[in-house]
């Protein structure tokens, strides 16, 4: 990387810069996910070697600029690790995952103390780039730390119950503003369901995507095995068939 990004180096990659890299490491980060959703491990191992390009080439850039080394990345991130796991690199004893979390959120208010920052709000870190799915899962969770939060599960089943009547009024008033802020109402009480019942709903709906796309792609195959196009056919029959594929 050093060599690609020196004076001597590749023309196209001397003249990029962090903001170039953006969506690189974005599109890189997407595909180490689909690897790790398809369980395919020869991609995995391909897909976070190209993740690491893409945070070499960072790090070579923050050298060349005098701003920080790929070591003083390892040692920061070392430095942290050990840091926040004092009941495995020290001599704290944890009483369960609840309170390793609860040290976590400690810790971390300690390090920013100590570079002069403090969080404005219990919301405050919550990178507003993250997928809205993943966001409002965090922004719930750390809501749901401070007390707010409902004290059984039937509380949540009751309360999905009322968004959905509200989201079924606001379709029927046909005014769209109004029934987009429903939707995501209905959506974001969706994911303290899915804390509630412990499961990930970032990773539930990425499931659910891969799973639809492989049952339509099948489906697909399926109908023009058989001489047909998709548009030819009925609702009725798209049904029969995917019900034959699930």
């Amino acid at each position: 990387m050093t060599r690609l990004l020196g004076p001597e180096g590749c023309p196209w990659d001397v003249r990029q810069s962090h903001a170039d890299l953006r969506s690189a490491l974005i599109e890189e980060t997407c595909e180490v996910l689909e690897a790790l959703d398809t369980g395919d491990m020869e991609a995995l191992k391909e897909e976070l070697g190209d993740l690491l390009i893409s945070i070499f080439a960072h790090c070579e850039m923050a050298r060349q600029a005098g701003h920080f080394t790929f070591e003083d990345v390892f040692a920061q991130v070392t430095g942290k690790l050990i840091g926040r796991h004092p009941h495995v690199f020290g001599g704290l004893v944890v009483d369960g995952e609840h309170q390793v979390l609860q040290n976590w959120e400690q810790i971390k208010a300690t390090e920013l103390a100590a570079k002069g920052r403090t969080r404005a709000g219990t919301l405050d870190g919550v990178p507003p780039e993250l997928p809205a799915l993943a966001a409002a899962q965090k922004m719930g969770k750390r809501a749901a730390r401070t007390g707010f939060n409902w004290t059984d599960i039937d509380q949540v089943w009751a309360k999905i119950n009322e968004e959905l009547d509200e989201l079924r009024a606001a379709a029927a008033s046909g005014e769209p503003g109004h029934i987009a802020e429903e939707f995501g109402d209905t959506l974001f009480v969706l994911t303290r369901l899915a804390a509630w019942l412990q499961i990930d709903a970032e990773l539930a709906l990425r499931d659910a995507n891969q799973k639809f796309r492989r049952r339509f792609s099948q489906l697909e195959a399926t109908v023009a095995a058989q001489g047909h196009q998709m548009h030819a056919l009925s609702l009725d029959e798209l049904i029969r068939l995917w019900q034959t594929v699930k």
